[in-house]
């Protein structure tokens, strides 16, 4: 009985051991984990300012700017390398001095490596000379004034200049309207109006064109029945307005109130929906040079971003927010040509003025890297029927 009971406790003891050991061999070996890269696993981004006009009088435009950027950011949010681009958007409320106050803030206390904007001329050179002192890439969308880039290093646009859509509108009015005579409107405290005007006649007369008279406002006027009673002696065949879409509409009523008829040719600055929800009828007719129609979309981005914007916003976009789109597509594309997330505000400036042949929403941009200025196609839009329809495309 006591052998038994002993080999009986042998055997428990060998019966123990082989299943531990057998459990050992079985257990799964740790698997490898994958390294995540820095720049994703720490949620780095790069820091972009904007300054657009929120409020004040060219806030459509602003507004309309910012939709196209947003959805852009939207489309392409990060980098190559995974770095998020977070945009910083101030409110300069259409005022050089409110411009100038905020490239310095967003490059003093918020450190963004570019600045997007301005929008108009005027206000894009107000804060330039910051942007230029800085070292800080400005990347403006709309600013046509050849002045506006004019001896700097670090400030570009993704529009083209006044010189060449001043020419644009002079071919179109003497070779598809027949004009031969024409009265120049100026908004004499606008760097874009004075110098699109200038523009303007310049190309007219060497088509062989006259300008019969030249008038003046300022952007505060609201009475304008001194240069039409002028406008009517002079009897032109066209009247060139370059100014901006509040400034346009109040003119065409009350010029079509005294009796003016003659077709109002404009540049870019027409183009909003204010203009025809202000002048209704009396805008009629009203032809405008601009950078972009829904209806000449021809790159996959701008088909992309044409299909993405009717479903969030329920229309079709203007030139501004599509030009809004492409200065930030731009200058993403130059953020990383430039190294992503480690790029610096001057390696980011170099692949900005060595953009070629983007294929951008509004069309296919090259930007000269000696002036900063793009070199691309214009659009011609009117207003017919309370819509503004699509003309023809100029190339440069």
């Amino acid at each position: 009985m006591k052998k038994s009971l002993t080999g009986i406790v042998v055997l428990a003891v060998l019966a123990v051991v082989v299943i531990v050991f057998l459990k050992f061999i079985s257990k799964p070996k740790p698997q490898k984990v994958a390294k995540v890269p820095t720049a994703v696993a720490a949620k780095k981004e790069i820091k972009v300012g904007v300054v657009w006009p929120m409020t004040g009088l060219v806030a459509a435009f602003g507004q309309s700017a910012w939709k196209g950027a947003t959805l852009a950011q939207s489309m392409m949010p990060t980098t190559e390398d995974g770095a998020k681009i977070k945009l910083i958007l101030l409110d300069n409320k259409g005022m050089k001095v409110e411009t100038a106050n905020a490239v310095s803030k967003l490059i003093t206390d918020n450190h963004v490596k570019a600045v997007i904007g301005a929008i108009t001329s005027s206000n894009t050179l107000a804060g330039a000379p910051i942007a230029e002192k800085n070292h800080i890439p400005m990347l403006t969308s709309s600013a046509t004034n050849p002045l506006v880039t004019k001896g700097k290093k670090f400030v570009s646009r993704v529009c083209f200049i006044d010189p060449f859509q001043g020419t644009v509108a002079a071919k179109y009015v003497w070779n598809n309207l027949h004009a031969k005579t024409a009265v120049v409107m100026i908004e004499k405290d606008q760097d874009y109006s004075v110098g699109l005007a200038h523009a303007f006649m310049e190309a007219f007369k060497k088509l062989g064109g006259k300008v019969v008279g030249v008038e003046f406002f300022q952007s505060t006027d609201q009475d304008y029945s001194a240069q039409i009673a002028d406008i009517k002696t002079k009897n032109p065949d066209i009247i060139y307005m370059p100014s901006y879409y509040q400034e346009i509409s109040l003119f065409c009523k009350q010029a079509r109130q005294y009796g003016l008829k003659q077709t109002v040719m404009a540049g870019d600055g027409a183009e909003a929906d204010t203009l025809i929800k202000i002048g209704g009828k009396a805008v009629e007719g009203v032809t405008f040079t601009t950078h972009y129609d829904p209806h000449a979309a021809a790159t996959p981005l701008s088909k992309k971003f044409l299909k993405l914007f009717k479903e969030k916003y329920h229309g079709d976009p203007d030139a501004m927010a599509a030009l809004g789109a492409d200065a930030y597509f731009v200058l993403l594309n130059a953020i990383n040509k430039a190294g992503g997330y480690k790029a610096t505000p001057t390696k980011i400036n170099y692949w900005i003025r060595h953009t070629k042949g983007f294929k951008g929403v509004t069309g296919v941009i090259t930007i000269d890297p000696e002036t900063g200025n793009a070199i691309k196609s214009a659009v011609i839009r009117k207003v017919e029927n309370g819509k503004f329809v699509y003309v023809t495309t100029v190339n440069p």
